[in-house]
């Protein structure tokens, strides 16, 4: 049913948990499973040395993000790409769910943002929204 899984990843509890659907769905199916991180946007004003630091540690945070699941991930055979980008995290999902032609979305209910009350963080529900492909909410 689903050849091509992505799922996004911010070292949440609700992100963890949507990792681990697409984890068990990946391996039902025989998908291919994609793992994204997004960062920032960084403010450019900030100057060049800050930029590059600033830059520097989203990137490093999202690689230990990406490689703590690839770690959950190994010894089974699973066909896994992973992506570290940098930009509004909903954008980033939606475009790079459509490079990849992904068949399904896996997403934590709520991530890292500052609005506890919320049904729904502000990612999940612009990609609900914008998705042209099925859309998976892990509470």
């Amino acid at each position: 049913m689903f050849k091509r899984i992505l799922v996004a990843l911010d070292g949440s509890t609700h992100s963890q948990r949507s990792f681990e659907y697409a984890k068990d769905l990946t391996l039902k199916y025989s998908a291919q499973l994609v793992l994204i991180h997004a960062f920032g946007p960084i403010p450019r004003e900030l100057g060049s040395p800050i930029i590059e630091q600033i830059e520097a540690h989203a990137v490093e945070e999202g690689r230990r993000i990406v490689e703590q699941a690839q770690a959950q991930l190994a010894n089974m055979n699973l066909n896994v790409t992973t992506e570290i980008l940098e930009g509004p995290a909903a954008e980033a999902i939606l475009r790079t769910a459509e490079t990849y032609t992904c068949d399904l979305i896996v997403l934590g209910s709520r991530g890292l943002g500052t609005f506890e009350g919320l049904l729904l963080g502000s990612v999940s529900n612009t990609v609900l929204q914008h998705a042209k492909i099925p859309v998976l909410i892990v509470k």
